[in-house]
């Protein structure tokens, strides 16, 4: 008898390539924009003040608006896509990517800001705000259902306390969002 979710870990394996359901963060396309009117304001705030000085010229206005881009690096977030079986995030010139069936560590870090760091058996790594997964669900089940699986394989060795509490803000955050929605809350 066959069964169609073969859920061996296969750590020789490629990249899962397939482009069905794949599912992204919807909220990127918002916080980029919200980066860009930040680095705008702080151009156009730089030539006031530098303009109100009398001290504008061509190569101070290039300089600011050097600044001003760098801030906008700073603060472009990153972007989330998830499918089958893998989760990747893409920086302004590099994607990593991870096999989320194939899982063996997923740690929390403290610190300025909180990150997930995934790894997987073909040694790479990605880490991610846990912010993303609470306000995309989608990307979530996605995660969550590679975690299981990697879990059922023994590869997913450590992570998964955080994986369920992971798990309860989403499901609290997803509740508290149909509440909204219905009138309820």
């Amino acid at each position: 008898m066959e069964h169609g979710h073969d859920i061996r870990p296969q750590p020789t394996g490629t990249h899962p390539s397939g482009t069905e359901a794949v599912v992204r963060d919807r909220g990127w396309t918002k916080d980029a924009r919200t980066s860009a009117r930040c680095a705008g304001a702080l151009f156009g705030l730089l030539l006031c003040v530098d303009w109100t000085a009398g001290s504008l010229t061509w190569w101070r206005g290039v300089l600011w608006l050097l600044l001003a881009l760098l801030l906008f690096l700073v603060l472009l977030p990153v972007r989330v896509s998830a499918g089958r079986d893998w989760l990747a995030t893409r920086r302004l010139y590099r994607t990593r990517r991870v096999r989320t069936d194939l899982l063996t560590a997923v740690r929390p870090l403290d610190g300025v800001t909180r990150r997930l760091v995934l790894r997987d058996a073909l040694g790479n790594r990605v880490e991610i705000d846990p912010e993303v997964l609470i306000r995309n669900p989608e990307l979530w089940y996605r995660l969550d259902e590679g975690a299981r699986a990697a879990q059922a394989a023994g590869t997913l060795l450590c992570g998964t306390s955080a994986l369920r509490h992971l798990a309860r803000r989403v499901d609290r955050e997803t509740a508290l969002g149909v509440f909204r929605a219905s009138g309820l809350e």
